[in-house]
């Protein structure tokens, strides 16, 4: 493909960019008002809300989160099966089912991620030790995250969501079916490349600004960026320094 092909399927859909647009506004707005607090899953498991409908307002942020995260790293295969699928007899459907099989795969992540926090909440409660270190938590998170960045599973999944254009040609097929299957598989990918990242941003919570401007820019740079794949193990470097600080800075106090 020539840089003037690559340029064109790189430019994203109008409407997508204002999703983004939205949903980082709305993020601001939350951030700005006190009330994305209201949201963030240790509210939510401590608020006395049943499980059931604490994980459905989480849901609701979780789809914020999602939109303003990961979208903008998936643009370029959003932008591929636009072109793709503009041929189709239902061209919409297969995009928004596109779309749909790629936010179901985030959700169910979203959804084993804050049943697993619950676990962890009733953990604490009945370990005072713990309850004494709530740092110890998030440096653990950020450890996990920097080690990740070394793993075979990281560089397979990222290899994937770097070559778009491949993976559209060897699973694109016509019909909504097909379009769901296609948007859930590269979300599998996209999950297994970005878990890590996405679970120090869940640590810190739907509306906190400068952990999801930051983790954002870190998954567009390694999913699109010129220098992305080399970048990988010193971000892992730098979460994992991130990590110890934390630790340290908790032994310390």
């Amino acid at each position: 493909m020539n840089g003037a092909a690559m340029k064109r399927w790189a430019l994203p859909h109008p409407t997508l960019v204002w999703a983004i647009a939205a949903a980082w506004a709305v993020a601001v707005a939350a951030e700005v008002s006190g009330r994305g607090r209201l949201l963030h899953h240790d509210a939510l498991a401590e608020g006395g809300l049943p499980p059931w409908a604490a994980l459905g307002l989480f849901l609701l942020a979780w789809q914020l989160m999602t939109a303003s995260m990961m979208l903008p790293s998936s643009l370029p295969l959003v932008r591929l099966f636009g072109r793709a699928s503009a041929n189709q007899p239902r061209p919409l459907p297969a995009r928004a089912a596109f779309l749909g099989g790629y936010a179901v795969v985030w959700t169910c992540f979203g959804a084993a991620a804050f049943l697993a926090d619950l676990g962890v909440h009733h953990l604490v409660a009945r370990w005072a030790w713990l309850a004494a270190r709530p740092g110890l938590l998030g440096g653990a998170v950020l450890l996990l995250a920097g080690v990740f960045q070394f793993s075979r599973l990281k560089d397979r999944c990222l290899t994937v969501c770097r070559h778009p254009a491949g993976y559209l040609l060897q699973h694109y097929r016509r019909g909504t079916a097909a379009a769901f299957r296609l948007g859930a598989g590269h979300g599998l990918f996209c999950v297994g490349c970005c878990w890590a990242l996405m679970l120090v941003a869940f640590a810190a919570g739907v509306a906190n600004l400068w952990w999801m401007a930051a983790l954002t820019a870190v998954m567009v740079f390694e999913k699109t960026g010129r220098g992305g794949q080399r970048g990988v193990r010193p971000i892992g470097v730098g979460l994992i320094a991130l990590g110890i600080l934390t630790l340290a800075g908790l032994a310390a106090g």
